[in-house]
């Protein structure tokens, strides 16, 4: 099947298919005499697993180790537990961290008349120098 094919059968867009494929995420797929990708059954399951890692939040290095230990049919599921565990103990603690943000900001917020003054507890704080600078949009991307 060729790239659309293949992204279609695996929900992965061929623009992210061909990324994956350009760092190396995935192997280069076969390749007619055209220079046309070709994938196969096994090029579409590793695309789903991809995609099932990222959307349970595994980062890119994160997923090609999960690839390498799904390869590996001697790995110990000892090793792929204490992985999976581990990203839940950093989920957890991320979840920790924005309730921390949306908590602040929801009291920020009941502290801020809302109306024509432009005084702003919000601004406020934010521009307080001894606060730990929140992350600027930029570095969320």
């Amino acid at each position: 099947m060729n790239i659309g094919e293949a992204a279609r059968a695996s929900g992965v867009s061929a623009k992210m298919v061909r990324y994956y494929e350009s760092i190396g995420l995935i192997r280069p797929a076969a390749r007619t005499e055209a220079g046309y990708r070709v994938y196969g059954p096994d090029d579409v399951n590793t695309l789903r697993f991809v995609k099932r890692a990222r959307s349970l939040g595994f980062s890119m290095e994160e997923t090609a180790e999960l690839l390498n230990l799904w390869r590996d049919k001697t790995r110990a599921s000892a090793d792929v537990k204490a992985f999976a565990l581990k990203h839940v103990t950093d989920l957890e603690r991320r979840i920790a961290e924005l309730q921390g943000m949306a908590a602040t900001l929801r009291h920020l917020a009941q502290c801020c008349a809302g109306d024509q003054r432009p005084d702003c507890p919000i601004l406020d704080d934010l521009a307080q120098a001894n606060q730990t600078p929140s992350p600027s949009p930029s570095s969320r991307a």
